[in-house]
């Protein structure tokens, strides 16, 4: 055998063996553990934990109306940040803790910190993440999870660690199924529930990207709702001890969460974090019972968890609950919402409403200023359409693009560069806040969270914000009569009008067209 055939051979043995190693590898993707013998555990009963600092306070407040659940709006970023800081410090019993996304960054390690302090105390501290959104932690879930008071699990794990991207090869119609929740409760008496997730992004604490954002804290009936419906969750066929998942936590691993959580408050840009904490007279308002609260019918809807495994029958999820609740519009729907994909009936849809006499506002993102470009573009194919059928459109300009906006939606608040608050309100009488987006992927594949809040005064904060801070902080998309599209910019200089999509180059906009007639849409 010459040189050159003994080369040629020996690369044929290297490919094959490369290739046998990535076959296993991905085989390996579509086996799970058994869930046999997975602990069993529930929320506190309310009356549990009646006792509880949290508790005492929630009594001294709460109404002689037992089905009204009090409301109070996290305005500020940093404020809602603190708000979860706090509620971890002040917890005497449990909290139960569901996120999609979790960062390895200053905040999220902070409130990782306050959770490990809380289980230090004694409280039982139970976290249920989507396995998507927090692959950066995961050495920091293990080493959480070996804390006797502490259970993490994972919501549609991926089995492959890394890259965890070869798990959609061989599974793709589980793991494409994501569970976008967001909640933070305390002693099932207090819980915070909306849009953000935990990083620094959602509390503006970055440099880069700001999501103007949006979170209520709730009392009251509400919340043994949502822990009812954190424990369906919990016990559902997608949530995996993460010991089942995550690689063994070495022996000193709280030594190293605990110093990590250190180096985190040390940081300088954990500052006015820590500060917002200190000044933060949430905690005190509420224990004194000086915290406003809007009281408010309260309704918690969520997808049946069994959506994230194709099992959930229609009538478990959150659409139909929406439409059960809410009703028909018979005067407005204001609806805000960062990934904005309508479908084809989504557009039928509100062109009927608008045909009844309906005025139907939307708030999205604009193409400068949003994260996912690949869903703007489903917004994009349909978005003449929604102009035809009389549907006003805005789209949030960023503000790195000129003076800062004033991004408030309603009572809401918040400002930032991308738009990741989802709200939507009816008829000026009631009111949705959670993660649910008006796209495809909420409405089929992920699960979702959320309060249907029957309250005029809120409703008429987000009805205000589209008649005043929306359009001088957004563009409004218009039709000329030729049927192109164009924006309008309102400042303090008067109007400025678009032919093309602003603060986007050509290359760009082509990108944009071009994903917008691939067939993807149901994935968006």
């Amino acid at each position: 055998m010459t040189r050159l055939q003994r080369i040629l051979e020996q690369s044929r043995f290297s490919r094959l063996v490369a290739g046998l190693l990535c076959a296993l590898l991905l085989a390996s993707g579509c086996t799970l553990p058994a869930l046999e013998g997975r602990s069993v555990s529930h929320a506190p009963d309310p009356l549990e934990t009646r006792a509880t600092e949290l508790g005492q306070a929630v009594e001294r407040v709460l109404p002689e109306r037992l089905d009204k659940s009090g409301i109070h709006p996290l305005a500020d970023a940093r404020h809602a940040f603190a708000a979860r800081v706090l509620l971890a410090r002040s917890a005497q019993h449990s909290l139960d803790v569901q996120y999609y996304i979790w960062r390895r960054d200053v905040t999220g390690t902070l409130l990782l910190k306050a959770l490990h302090d809380a289980a230090d105390r004694g409280v039982r501290v139970r976290m249920l993440l989507d396995d998507h959104g927090t692959a950066a932690v995961d050495e920091e879930m293990a080493a959480l999870n070996t804390h006797p008071r502490v259970e993490v699990r994972l919501f549609n794990p991926f089995v492959v660690r890394h890259p965890k991207y070869f798990g959609f090869i061989t599974d793709f119609s589980r793991l494409n199924r994501r569970m976008h929740n967001k909640s933070f409760t305390a002693d099932n008496q207090v819980t915070i529930v909306g849009g953000r997730n935990i990083g620094d992004e959602y509390f503006g604490a970055t440099d880069g990207l700001i999501f103007a954002d949006l979170d209520v804290l709730a009392i009251g009936p509400v919340v043994d709702e949502t822990s009812r419906d954190f424990d369906r969750y919990w016990a559902s066929a997608s949530a995996y001890p993460a010991e089942l998942i995550l690689p063994e936590a070495p022996p000193d691993a709280l030594d190293q969460l605990k110093a990590a959580g250190a180096v985190a408050e040390s940081a300088d840009e954990a500052v006015p974090y820590l500060e917002a904490v200190r000044r933060s007279g949430f905690l005190r308002g509420l224990l004194s019972g000086e915290l406003p609260f809007e009281w408010a019918v309260t309704h918690m809807v969520s997808d049946d968890p069994a959506k994230g495994l194709a099992k959930a029958d229609r009538k478990g999820h959150l659409m139909p609950q929406l439409r059960a609740i809410l009703g028909r519009p018979t005067r407005s729907v204001e609806l805000v919402s960062p990934y904005f994909v309508p479908t084809a009936a989504g557009v039928e849809a509100f062109a009927a409403l608008v045909r009844e006499g309906i005025r139907v506002r939307v708030l999205t993102n604009a193409l400068e200023s949003t994260d996912v470009a690949v869903v703007h573009a489903g917004y994009v194919k349909r978005r003449k359409d929604l102009l035809r059928a009389g549907v006003i459109l805005y789209e949030l300009r960023n503000p790195a693009a000129g003076p800062e906006l004033d991004l408030r939606v309603g009572p809401f608040g918040s400002s930032g560069s991308s738009l990741h608050a989802k709200t939507f309100a009816i008829d000026g009488e009631r009111v949705f806040v959670g993660s649910f987006n008006f796209d495809p992927r909420s409405i089929n594949l992920n699960t979702e969270l959320g309060f249907v809040i029957e309250s005029p005064p809120l409703a008429a904060e987000v009805e205000r914000a589209f008649d005043q801070t929306i359009p001088l902080n957004a563009y409004e998309v218009r039709l000329s009569e030729d049927g192109r599209v164009y924006w309008l910019e309102r400042n303090a200089d008067g109007v400025r009008r678009h032919r093309f999509e602003p603060g986007t180059g050509p290359l760009q906009r082509f990108g944009i067209r071009f994903l917008s007639i691939l067939p993807i849409e149901w994935m968006l």
